[in-house]
């Protein structure tokens, strides 16, 4: 297919004399899980052979020739980075603001972390990359793991499997999660998103760039399920966990909609408007893979919709673009656990096409992306539209 080509298409190599205002345009991308490229292996779902969706096969998250340059970030080769300019994916599966630096399980934060044994936070690995290269973006997207993301979704998953539909247990009303959105909470981790775009701005300084030189685009999140009454599988039994992978209550599927990914994207809103800073704009993605998202009526399984496999005509249009939220109990190989939730193959290709708008051949723009038709672009991406 033609996107495979569109991959790397324009990522080269870099000219030696390449650095601050001079040589090749680039792009460099920061944040979390969500724009690093997780699951980005995987295009749609099914509960049969994953060949049927493998469309990037086992080195999918390699970064290096020999593996992930750190462990677990899982910067794939469909990540929306890849625009056909030199690029640099620098975001990492897990991030928050602040680096992690535990021994086993290290995570890159916005920050100028650095260490004798040669990790590095993810401002100071762009300082050195835009030291060397003409970085005309710089797009940004963190803070949901600030929030705790992983354990709401943990937490909403388990409240529906272990609770009745005439006793029902919701996780948007448990103490552990309310906790998470409280007004403190919520101006404590703006003020560490703030934090990290300012990181971003210090970093481009350092390496030797004016505010006018380059532009950051602070990205919000997009939503990954529908709300309550978008679901294709019923909330009783348990279809909507067994076989779709989306087991959450109607009421907590419009909590997440409503209050999480509000939240996540009122967060970095605010962030970028109380940075000051005159060469942000936001990228609006709430709603762009909206009409694609897991278990939305819209659209299905392969073997739901008659589609053989990803390459299928017409499979992208039929397909879910998240990865489905597969737990402890049905997680096995070659799916990780890690990739549960996430903005999979046709996703990323999809928020790819917002970003090269929003790139707008080197004078960078904020606005909002949404699908806009169906099947694929000239470079195998969905068709998007951004305004």
């Amino acid at each position: 297919m033609a996107c495979a080509a569109a991959i790397w298409c324009g990522v080269g190599a870099t000219a030696h004399a390449d650095g601050p205002g001079v040589g090749s345009p680039s792009i460099a991308a920061l944040g979390d899980s969500a724009i690093s490229g997780e699951a980005g292996r995987w295009a749609g779902n099914t509960n049969s052979s994953s060949s049927r969706v493998d469309a990037l096969g086992s080195r999918a998250y390699w970064d290096t020739p020999t593996g992930e340059a750190i462990r677990g970030c899982h910067r794939s080769k469909s990540a929306e980075v890849y625009i056909g300019i030199p690029a640099v994916n620098l975001a990492c599966s897990g991030a928050r603001t602040a680096t992690n630096a535990g021994s086993s399980d290290f995570k890159p934060g916005i920050d100028f972390y650095s260490d004798a044994s040669g990790r590095k936070g993810q401002a100071q690995m762009l300082k050195e990359y835009a030291t060397t290269h003409n970085v005309r973006a710089v797009v940004l997207l963190i803070g949901a793991n600030n929030y705790g993301f992983a354990d709401i979704v943990q937490a909403c998953i388990a409240d529906w499997l272990t609770s009745p539909s005439w006793w029902k247990n919701y996780c948007s009303d448990d103490s552990g999660i309310t906790s998470r959105f409280t007004a403190s909470r919520i101006a404590t981790e703006t003020a560490n998103v703030k934090g990290a775009i300012l990181n971003v701005r210090q970093a481009m300084t350092n390496a030797g760039y004016a505010d006018s030189m380059y532009r950051i685009l602070v990205q919000t999140y997009s939503s990954p399920i529908p709300r309550g009454a978008g679901f294709r599988y019923p909330q009783t039994g348990f279809t909507r966990q067994t076989i779709g992978g989306c087991g959450v209550w109607n009421r907590d599927a419009d909590w997440s909609n409503d209050t999480v990914v509000s939240v996540f994207n009122s967060t970095a809103r605010n962030a970028a408007a109380q940075s000051g800073l005159s060469n942000v704009r936001v990228l609006e993605m709430g709603d762009a893979l909206t009409g694609r998202r897991l278990c939305e009526n819209t659209v299905g399984l392969l073997e739901e919709k008659g589609v053989a496999s990803w390459q299928t005509a017409g499979a992208v249009d039929k397909s879910e673009w998240v990865s489905q939220i597969r737990t402890v109990t049905t997680i096995f190989p070659p799916y990780q656990l890690q990739e549960d939730g996430h903005p999979s193959y046709w996703g990323q290709l999809a928020l790819r096409n917002c970003l090269r708008q929003a790139y707008h051949g080197g004078d960078p723009q904020g606005g909002t992306c949404a699908i806009d038709g169906t099947g694929l672009t000239d470079r195998g991406e969905p068709v998007m539209r951004f305004r």
